[in-house]
């Protein structure tokens, strides 16, 4: 049995689930914002932030707000989305994707996801729009709930690229917006390696909290193809104010991104490249893992385009899902962070008695999937701690001591 000191230090190593890697010039910038006291929503690093995530994206413009949550609610509003309306959403996603949709006034449609991606059932959403929607001049009524169906949310899942074409060809035939949940998507890309900006999609959404692969404290942002898109966004969550005088033209919000905030996101994106990489490596080595035994799978990798691998780790395939929870509480026990994954939307106590399909995938995958340790700045001898561990509960011959 491994020992937990064995190669390591006198105590077990701890290693957390994610943090940031705030080792570059993020302490350099928010000295410029006190100094230049530039603290709040008007400052260079907003613009600055703004023009690199739209480089990133594909697209001219970006907009940058203070959560993924609300970059989502704010790219529906944008997109026409209203109360009582309907949006479909996967199931098997953060809850926030949900909330973001209940925000707008508009109540969630649930879908089940792909058993090969997770990713939101493109066709089972083109068959329940024929089977159970009749067509509207602002998209398709819902014959169960009367509610119109405005957009459809994508979710990248963990990062994962999708396949865009489709959602993009559903929005086509059905006349609805499609809004892509990318909260951990910064830097992936479509089939062909194009941004995901120039996907056909109506707008990206990211999200840049702590644990994001690139954070900005907090914080979120909007891009999309369509200028006048971005444009009637930042107006909406920058209270709607008309020039320079106290004049506004719309009930609105006041959601921008803190130059404070910005600062530690532009910091943080001149190390993208290095970032993506440490989650490429990383993942190798769970679908290392993952492969060597024969009731463990990795997470999937979509052939769809570049991934950004924001969360990976392992997925259990044999008859006791209980061995998930035993593996969590053993990996704890030697300090190392690794938690349960979402549970599906539908089975949320605010969103029971939302519309949705049979979560046949959902239901079958999510309490199986055990996301392991992906800090951008996770060390060789964190990494190595991890799997070993990780080998010694599955590679036992009963996995119930996990190797102590």
């Amino acid at each position: 049995m491994l020992d937990p000191t064995d190669g390591y230090s006198e105590a077990p190593m701890r290693v957390p689930l994610a943090v940031p890697d705030l080792s570059g010039r993020e302490a350099e910038y928010l000295q410029e914002c006190v100094t230049s006291t530039f603290v709040s929503t008007a400052g260079p690093f907003v613009r600055r932030f703004e023009a690199e995530l739209a480089r990133l994206s594909g697209t001219d413009d970006s907009c940058a707000m203070c959560s993924g949550t609300v970059a989502i609610q704010i790219a529906l509003e944008t997109a026409g989305v209203g109360r009582d309306d309907l949006v479909i959403v996967p199931s098997l996603t953060f809850i926030a994707t949900a909330n973001a949709v209940r925000h707008t006034g508009a109540d969630v449609w649930l879908f089940d996801c792909s058993a090969q991606d997770w990713a939101l059932d493109a066709e089972l959403v083109r068959a329940e729009l024929l089977r159970s929607t009749d067509p509207h001049p602002d998209g398709r009524r819902h014959r169960e709930t009367g509610r119109v169906v405005k957009a459809i949310v994508p979710v990248m899942i963990m990062g994962a690229s999708i396949d865009f074409e489709a959602y993009v060809a559903l929005g086509r035939e059905f006349g609805l917006e499609i809004v892509v949940d990318a909260a951990a998507a910064i830097g992936a890309s479509t089939f062909d390696g194009a941004p995901i900006g120039q996907s056909g999609v109506a707008a990206v959404c990211y999200s840049f909290n702590g644990n994001k692969t690139i954070t900005s404290g907090g914080g979120g942002a909007v891009a999309s193809a369509d200028p006048t898109f971005v444009e009637r966004a930042r107006h909406v969550v920058t209270t709607g104010r008309v020039g320079a005088d106290y004049d506004h033209d719309v009930v609105a919000y006041n959601f921008r991104i803190t130059n404070v905030e910005a600062a530690i996101g532009c910091a943080q994106l001149e190390r993208l490249d290095q970032f993506l990489e440490r989650k490429r490596t990383v993942a190798a080595r769970y679908t290392e893992l993952a492969n060597a035994h024969p009731e463990l799978e990795p997470f999937p990798t979509p052939s769809t385009g570049r991934s950004t691998h924001w969360f990976s780790g392992v997925v259990y395939t044999g008859d006791d899902p209980g061995r998930c929870g035993s593996f969590r509480a053993v990996m704890r026990d030697h300090e190392i962070d690794v938690r349960p994954f979402w549970k599906p939307v539908h089975l949320q106590v605010p969103y029971r008695d939302a519309p949705a399909t049979e979560m046949h995938v959902a239901e079958a995958v999510w309490d199986r999937i055990v996301p392991l340790p992906c800090s951008n700045g996770i060390t060789d001898d964190e990494l190595d701690y991890v799997v070993e561990r990780a080998r010694a509960f599955w590679f036992d011959q009963d996995g119930s001591t996990g190797g102590t």
